[in-house]
């Protein structure tokens, strides 16, 4: 099946598959961190029993997506010292320390506090354990603020020189945290965080209304959901706009092909809605476009020119038809995340939230949308990279280490058919859990931690055979 592929394509695609599995549950529980804090605060001022029975579901979905995502994230990691060891050596000293800041600052922060806010609420009191929950949310939030950093940097690195070995060292680590997209990536990668969790509960919400109405619990998720919908969606827009205008700046070639430029526009550029991309005669065939408008969306100005791929050498061109598609995938989910929520909106004020059969089912198909949009995103910004891992700087090409694509190929399969067996029976079981109502007392977890070990409770009935008990 491989056959035809060379070891550096296929390291691509595996790298490629293993983080598309890793991304989603990052992206899960950056947002239901803060949901649970959200939750715990609400219950500890209201003392309404609806926010602590909401807070008890959703911090056992949340333990096991958080699992999914530590495993599936391990892999990775390996991924830089068998298949990219050139990679690694070359931006080691920089990327390096960044990831070990991730994990000693943020990675142990979460995970430290994981425990507490899973099982401590009895044990430490309702004070530390609003505290571990916050720490909780805090640390998913640190964790993505040094993930961003490192890719930012690669897209646009910046404070470093090179040494005598051909490696990127440290000159100025501010400018290699605070790179020119770092800001801009990150606000965009933790509001869509925030938009994929508010899509889950809001379909886990309207599948419940679906069955009863009446039920408190999803009739409170629904609502947060739809608000925290409203409220984000149009600044993910915003968001998404300024991370273009940056994008352009620094890496026009990425948005050429998002757009579709084959060509230079000196007059005004089209918006390229749809069409079919031909890299082999260089045009979008059946192209259906509106006329300047790329141009006033990018310089502000209808007649503004803009660049195409034409000035760009053959050898720098990214894969234009995956990056105009993923880019039309996630701003097309964008705007339907938008309509959703104006439909509720338009539907709460009527006094209908709670009665609209066709929001809730609406609700529940784009609950898995905020994923693939993430991934959609995603796939813009790495394809769109290409040729380079460090844009500018280090080609892909050059960063291969010496692999067969025959051992490539047989890591891949064994990739594909372990990850598809446990994520498959994880995220099964992630949507055997949603698919219980809130009220349900253990969604097929224990409310503590399981003893393998130590002290364990005495059973009545034993108590009673002690001499002297």
């Amino acid at each position: 099946m491989f056959d035809s592929l060379t070891a550096e394509t296929l390291a691509r695609m595996q790298f490629a598959f293993t983080v598309s599995f890793h991304i989603i549950f990052p992206a899960f529980s950056i947002g239901l961190a803060s949901y649970l804090a959200v939750l715990n605060g609400l219950w500890l001022k209201t003392r309404e029993q609806t926010y602590l029975t909401l807070f008890n579901y959703w911090k056992k979905i949340f333990a096991v997506a958080f699992g999914m995502g530590v495993v599936s994230g391990i892999v990775m990691s390996y991924q830089f010292g068998t298949n990219w060891s050139v990679f690694a050596d070359k931006t080691g000293p920089i990327l390096g320390p960044l990831m070990a800041y991730e994990v000693l600052s943020a990675f142990f922060l979460e995970a430290g506090f994981l425990g507490i806010m899973l099982f401590g609420r009895e044990r430490v009191g309702d004070g530390l354990h609003m505290f571990a929950t916050a720490m909780v949310a805090f640390g998913t939030l640190m964790s993505a603020t040094w993930i961003l950093s490192v890719n930012s940097w690669m897209q646009t690195p910046a404070g470093y020189s090179v040494n005598e070995l051909g490696q990127y060292v440290p000159e100025d680590w501010w400018q290699i945290i605070f790179n020119p997209s770092f800001p801009y990536r990150l606000v965009h990668m933790v509001l869509a965080a925030y938009l994929t969790t508010a899509l889950v509960v809001g379909g886990v919400g309207g599948l419940h209304l679906l069955r009863d109405r009446t039920d408190a619990s999803a009739r409170r998720m629904f609502s947060m959901a739809m608000w925290m919908l409203i409220v984000v969606a149009p600044l993910q827009i915003l968001a998404g706009d300024a991370h273009g205008l940056n994008t352009l700046e620094h890496q026009p070639a990425k948005v050429m092909a998002m757009e579709g430029h084959y060509d230079s526009h000196p007059d005004g550029a089209p918006l390229i809605l749809f069409g079919i991309p031909n890299p082999a005669e260089k045009r979008i065939d059946y192209a259906v476009e509106i006329p300047n408008l790329s141009s006033l969306i990018l310089r502000h100005s209808w007649t503004a020119p803009l660049a195409g791929l034409d000035t760009i050498p053959d050898e720098d061109e990214p894969p234009v038809a995956i990056v105009f598609w993923s880019f039309r995938v996630m701003v097309g989910l964008g705007f339907a995340m938008l309509g959703l929520g104006l439909w509720s909106i338009w539907r709460r004020f009527r006094g209908k939230l709670y009665d609209d059969k066709w929001l809730h089912r609406a609700a529940i198909m784009m609950g898995p949308m905020g994923f693939v949009a993430v991934l959609a995103g995603w796939i813009t910004t790495e394809v769109g990279r290409q040729p380079f891992t460090v844009y500018g700087l280090l080609r892909t090409s050059d960063s291969l280490a010496p692999v067969a694509a025959p051992a490539v190929a047989a890591s891949l399969l064994a990739f594909i058919v372990v990850y598809f067996f446990i994520f498959g029976a994880g995220t099964f079981y992630l949507l055997r859990m949603m698919n219980k109502p809130a009220s349900t007392p253990h969604l097929g977890l224990e409310d503590g931690p399981i003893r393998t070990a130590g002290l364990t409770p005495v059973m009545q009935t034993d108590r009673d055979a002690i001499p002297g008990e």
